[in-house]
């Protein structure tokens, strides 16, 4: 056993340097190693020190770079890199993070943490009291949130209401007799025979109709026709248009001129009234139909009408008193409902929606103290202040999931819906937001609304529909009566905010009313909305009353008292 251990011993031994001056060599020439080496490296150092400069002695060094311009004109530096900003990759996605990163108004983080500073001011009203008992601890109310309900586009209408009404006028045959008006003289060339000389009539009234017979003192025969070759004088008749001074017609001559008029002046009132359209007219003098007129009998079917004229008479109204003596009411435009003249106007107004009855189900609570068997625990409960704005971006993203087009490629299409309201009347099928929901649909329906309308008005009521506007869908003389209002409806309230803020900001209003479709935002219009700059405070108050309900205390007592009673039958 002993010859076995030695024999490793030995082979070490064998190993090591054979005397210590071999050791002594080896240091010997390291040292030497060492001095050659820092006689070398002095030699070169000397000699980068006393040569000059040589670029091309630099390592890797291919030129000199052209940004050592930079060094003569630093600004030169600035202005490359502002002019090449729009072309990088990297830039612009750097700026559209800023540009797209939320922003809230001051107002708007006010509202958030107002309930947070009304616990401040006072946090011994809402946290004090608390005693270890086996029980939950003292709740109290917690103060009204910051959500609002909302607003809604209420409508009224003015102008004039328009009623018919038929009013009557004469009209009468008025008929004149003008005698006979040609005048008939009788002269000679000459006035060979003492009688009138036929150069004394007017050429310009007077005519020659008629050669008269005469004497005839030498006969001739031409071309076998016998030819008077020696007149003994000629007369002539003249007809004149008018009596020549001085002179005595033989006789007056002609039939005599029969004129006929209707006198209309007593409808001239009614025919230039632009609100009376004419509509019939009745002969009501026709007999005898022959009358003597300055003795010549004139035959006329008829001698007088009736004329009937339709006319419309306006009278001013309006219902806009409610909505102008509303608080908070705003007038954000007029319609005219009609053509020109308008006679018929709609108001649109901006109104926050009527204030609902008080929400008592959220509270605060000094700890909820759950004992087991004598040991107690308190349950704390932090507040969440990020919930509403995680809430409502959860809500946009599940929202356009839900509602992607992929056939058309648009976000949150929408369905046109229409109602009808009678102007000035009492039916209103179009109540909507802003009034309860009344029981009783089949009543209204009863009334003249359709189902329709009536699931119409529950929707808006929700807060589902957005109004575009109104167009008039029945009309008289000029007045609307019954206009039709139309609607853009959604999945959620939601989708209704988006699209209602989300035009404005691209400046992209609702259509007319007679073609708007409801259309969604195209990917690229989404993309350009700001959420960060809308008001959801609609939402928010949904989202928040669901913070803490009498129910959770309710369920909580519950479990606690099984628990309690678990234990108890365990011990017996």
């Amino acid at each position: 056993m002993k010859t076995l251990l030695l024999l490793p011993m030995l082979a070490c031994a064998c190993l090591l340097p054979a005397g210590g001056g071999h050791a002594q060599t080896t240091t010997e020439a390291a040292k030497a190693d060492g001095k050659a080496f820092g006689r070398e490296k002095a030699a070169d150092a000397k000699e980068a020190a006393t040569t000059r400069p040589d670029a091309g002695r630099v390592p890797n060094f291919g030129g000199v770079p052209s940004q050592s311009d930079y060094f003569d004109d630093p600004d030169r530096m600035s202005r490359e890199a502002a002019s090449q900003a729009s072309s990088s990759t990297g830039y612009r996605t750097m700026r559209d993070s800023m540009d797209r990163r939320a922003r809230f108004a001051p107002q708007d983080l006010d509202a958030v943490i107002a309930r947070s500073k009304t616990l401040s001011e006072d946090p011994l009203a809402y946290t004090s009291g608390m005693a270890i008992g086996g029980s939950q601890g003292r709740c109290v109310p917690l103060p009204a949130g910051a959500g609002s309900a909302g607003r809604y586009m209420a409508t009224c209408n003015t102008g004039y209401t328009a009623s018919q009404e038929t009013r009557t006028c004469r009209v009468t045959l008025e008929a004149s007799v003008v005698p006979g008006t040609d005048y008939i003289y009788r002269c000679s060339l000459g006035a060979w025979d003492g009688s009138l000389d036929c150069s004394e009539l007017p050429a310009g009234t007077c005519r020659r109709t008629r050669r008269l017979s005469y004497r005839c003192l030498q006969w001739t025969w031409i071309g076998g026709r016998k030819v008077c070759s020696e007149p003994d004088g000629a007369m002539f008749e003249y007809t004149c248009s008018q009596p020549v001074p001085g002179l005595t017609p033989d006789r007056i001559a002609g039939s005599p001129t029969v004129t006929t008029t209707r006198n209309e002046s007593g409808c001239a009132g009614l025919a230039a009234d632009s609100s009376c359209q004419q509509d019939a007219e009745t002969c009501t003098d026709g007999d005898p139909v022959a009358r003597v007129i300055n003795g010549v009998s004139v035959t006329q079917p008829c001698w007088a009408w009736s004329r009937s004229y339709t006319c419309a008479q306006f009278t001013e109204a309006q219902d806009c008193e409610a909505l102008e003596g509303t608080a908070g009411c705003n007038l954000v435009r007029e319609d005219c409902l009609t053509d020109e003249p308008c006679r018929t106007w709609e108001r649109v107004y901006d109104c926050p929606v009527p204030d609902q009855p008080a929400s008592t189900n959220q509270f605060i609570c000094d700890g909820d103290v759950y004992c087991i068997d004598g040991s107690c625990e308190t349950i704390q409960r932090e507040a969440n202040d990020e919930f509403k704005d995680a809430a409502v971006a959860l809500n946009a993203m599940n929202q356009a999931r839900r509602e992607f087009d992929a056939d058309t490629l648009t976000l949150f299409r929408g369905t046109r819906n229409t109602c009808s309201s009678k102007v000035f009347g009492a039916l209103n099928c179009c109540r909507g937001k802003g009034f309860p929901l009344i029981p009783g649909i089949q009543l209204l329906m009863a009334l003249g609304c359709s189902r329709e309308e009536m699931l119409l008005h529950q929707r808006d009521a929700q807060g589902l529909c957005a109004y575009v506007g109104s167009y008039c869908s029945d009309s008289f003389l000029g007045v609307c009566l019954t206009k039709k209002k139309v609607y853009c409806c959604f999945e959620s309230k939601l989708s209704r905010i988006l699209q209602e803020q989300g035009r404005r900001q691209l400046n992209k209003p609702w259509g007319k009313p007679k073609s708007e479709q409801c259309l969604g935002f195209t990917i690229d219009e989404f993309a350009r909305l700001d959420l960060s700059k809308m008001d959801f405070s609609e939402v928010y108050a949904e989202f928040t009353d669901a913070a803490r309900l009498p129910d959770e205390l309710q369920a909580a007592t519950e479990i606690q008292q099984k628990i309690e009673d678990y234990y108890a039958r365990a011990r017996q």
